[in-house]
């Protein structure tokens, strides 16, 4: 199968702002303002664990992951990176990666089920956007 044939899951697709894509992933803003947080998605049909992915897609996502955790810490001039792949209520291959500061609303527990999802502010989010797009060569 090809990455043509690859599909975004609808509930990302609902739960989220794309801002582009990067040689392997879909890059994803998360639609909660309580956090900046991130999405990875690999265009990779079926691929529901990272050890789906042929050894040199899984180095492209190891960089990849880099690459936007750097311009999301930059951006965001965090206290924490959270990165992870869960996948438990949806079992498409996505990469969370969540800047958090001592200040955040769950902090220190985990981001999920702890706030309703706070809708952004569609100037601010462009900004983060536009910034983010920038750092990570998506512009």
């Amino acid at each position: 199968m090809s990455s043509s044939d690859w599909s975004l899951s609808p509930r990302l697709e609902q739960d989220t702002i794309n801002i582009g894509d990067l040689p392997l992933s879909r890059v994803l803003v998360i639609k909660d303002a309580h956090y900046p947080w991130l999405l990875l998605v690999p265009r990779r049909p079926g691929a529901s664990e990272i050890i789906d992915l042929d050894e040199v897609a899984q180095a492209q996502l190891m960089t990849e992951i880099s690459r936007v955790s750097r311009a999301l810490k930059e951006v965001t001039q965090c206290d924490k990176l959270n990165i992870a792949a869960l996948g438990n209520l949806v079992p498409q291959l996505h990469v969370h990666i969540i800047a958090r500061r001592s200040s955040d609303v769950a902090w220190p527990r985990p981001v999920w089920g702890v706030m309703p999802p706070l809708a952004h502010d569609a100037e601010e989010v462009q900004q983060f956007i536009n910034l983010l797009r920038r750092k990570i060569w998506l512009s």
